[in-house]
């Protein structure tokens, strides 16, 4: 079910920065985990950030220092900013929601099958 339209990929050189953003995300539920997930070439499709509600938020080693999750209020899109962008990161991107239950928390980690909520994706392609 698609519900949230990705924006702001694009081709950058290594080293360079996009901002992607996740609109349509702004009705989702009151209690949420959104994500974003990547999903490269013939790979699995994996989370890279999630942010909650409470704006706790988690990412994968590989981004950690290099891309910041954000979202201001349950009002807003969802952001994606990263830096220092590297050949690896090289991937389609996807944002994603769920319902979290109470005390629980959202992990980058947690499977695409978790998620009801998705976006159709916007490529990003980092050349060395």
């Amino acid at each position: 079910q698609v519900q949230f339209q990705e924006s702001g990929g694009g081709s950058v050189e290594a080293g360079g920065s996009l901002r992607l953003s996740c609109a349509g995300s702004e009705s989702t539920y009151s209690r949420y985990c959104m994500t974003w997930f990547r999903q490269g070439p013939g790979k699995e499709r994996v989370g890279v950030a999630s942010i909650g509600d409470n704006s706790i938020t988690s990412y994968t080693d590989s981004v950690k220092g290099r891309f910041i999750i954000s979202r201001h209020n349950a009002k807003s899109p969802l952001w994606l900013q990263m830096n220092n962008l590297q050949p690896e990161d090289t991937a389609m991107y996807f944002c994603a929601a769920r319902e979290r239950r109470l005390y629980e928390g959202c992990e980058w980690s947690a499977p695409a099958s978790a998620y009801t909520l998705w976006g159709q994706g916007t490529q990003v392609t980092v050349s060395s």
